[in-house]
């Protein structure tokens, strides 16, 4: 199982980029997706998460500038980030908590991807 993670990037203050993270190898089912993300000498922060019935949760820090979505057909998780300020600089990680086979539930990480917000 591997996640891939993409869309990082440089923008300017009060720009978007919409992250994408895609899930693959032999996966039974998803169940909740979320992105975390993480600034050098700091613990990881959860940002947002989805559950596979596309109800989803964010940070306070977030809140009324991201949005987390997801495609249950193809895998996949989605983020976008709207009015980002130099504070959500960070590298992006994605989350899943699945099953390999359906008796077994296991948590998988992307790589992360690189977020900078230029003042």
């Amino acid at each position: 199982v591997q996640l891939q993670a993409s869309g990082g990037g440089v923008v300017q203050a009060g720009g978007s980029l919409r992250l994408s993270c895609v899930v693959s190898g032999n996966i039974f089912s998803i169940n909740a997706m979320a992105w975390y993300r993480q600034v050098p000498g700091k613990q990881r922060e959860w940002v947002a998460d989805i559950t596979r019935g596309l109800v989803a949760n964010y940070a306070d820090s977030v809140k009324g500038r991201f949005i987390i979505s997801r495609d249950n057909a193809k895998n996949s998780v989605y983020l976008q980030m709207n009015s980002l300020t130099p504070e959500d600089t960070a590298v992006y990680y994605c989350y899943a908590n699945l099953h390999v086979v359906p008796t077994t539930i296991s948590d998988y990480w992307g790589q992360g991807t690189q977020v900078t917000v230029s003042s």
